[in-house]
């Protein structure tokens, strides 16, 4: 069965406050805001909020959630603060090993610990956010961002957007197993949409999805008799890995808005992403 994804208890409050902010004029709240603009990461965020060490025009505030304006004055230790914003995204080329959560229960670590451990001290106060996930054996591009837009657009079924996978599998896949992938494979979740599949060596398969299921790639290739060695992941949308193992830069915007299809405005623009 597929795995259920549990949002965390932050991301749920949030999101059923930001209805009533908007509605009063605001259009953030604060650990929230503090973390997308540079600030300090959510969780230092909420403890200085609840420490009583950050103002909103002149007045202590100690609730996390409290809705908060760009044009709103604050300050955290006496230091003012712009919370003005921008969508920013990172590519980050995973290793095997760390996970894409919060902790990990087996002491290897996470990818967030080792993106915090290379970024420069000007980006280490952002709250950044997985877009989507990759198993602890895969390696390639994982993308992260500071806004939660982005991530919805990156890991929306409906968005579409394509992800380039190599897998080294066993025995060499033939004809009938390529055209199958490329078909839609059925699933025990459901049948797959159609993708790109084509071989590169007697034992390597590239594959290209504009779907993101739990162990999809595995699930495909094992459906058709090649069970996964090895996986990475090279490409996103139309970027394309090109920093070494552990490394990281900062996508243009005309990555993020022609090669992504993310708009200014985080309107999707993916539909004319190639299938």
């Amino acid at each position: 069965m597929a795995r259920k994804s549990r949002t965390p208890r932050w991301l749920e409050a949030a999101r059923k406050r930001d209805a009533g902010a908007m509605a009063q004029g605001h259009s953030d709240w604060l650990a929230r805001a503090l973390g997308r603009a540079g600030v300090m990461p959510r969780a230092e965020a909420e403890a200085a909020i609840r420490a009583g060490r950050v103002e909103v025009d002149g007045r202590v505030v100690t609730e996390p959630f409290a809705p908060v304006g760009p044009k709103q004055v604050v300050r955290v230790d006496g230091r003012e603060h712009s919370l003005t914003s921008s969508t920013r995204v990172l590519m980050f080329h995973k290793p095997a090993g760390p996970v894409v959560h919060g902790t990990d229960p087996e002491g290897v670590g996470t990818v967030f610990e080792r993106l915090g451990a290379v970024l420069p001290e000007s980006l280490r106060g952002y709250e950044w956010l997985a877009v989507g996930r990759l198993d602890r054996d895969t390696t390639g591009l994982l993308l992260f961002t500071n806004d939660e837009r982005f991530v919805r657009h990156g890991t929306a079924p409906q968005t579409h957007l394509s992800k380039r996978y190599v897998a080294r599998v066993e025995r060499q896949p033939g004809a009938t197993a390529l055209q199958r992938l490329r078909d839609g494979v059925e699933l025990e979740d459901g049948p797959t949409r159609p993708a790109r599949a084509e071989s590169r060596a007697p034992d390597v398969v590239e594959l290209t999805l504009t779907e993101g299921r739990h162990h999809q790639v595995k699930r495909m290739l094992a459906a058709v008799g090649h069970p996964v060695l090895t996986l990475h992941r090279e490409a996103v949308g139309d970027v394309v890995l090109d920093v070494p193992e552990g490394g990281w830069r900062e996508l243009g915007e005309a990555e993020v808005s022609e090669a992504l299809g993310f708009g200014p405005e985080g309107e999707s623009d993916v539909s004319a992403q190639r299938e």
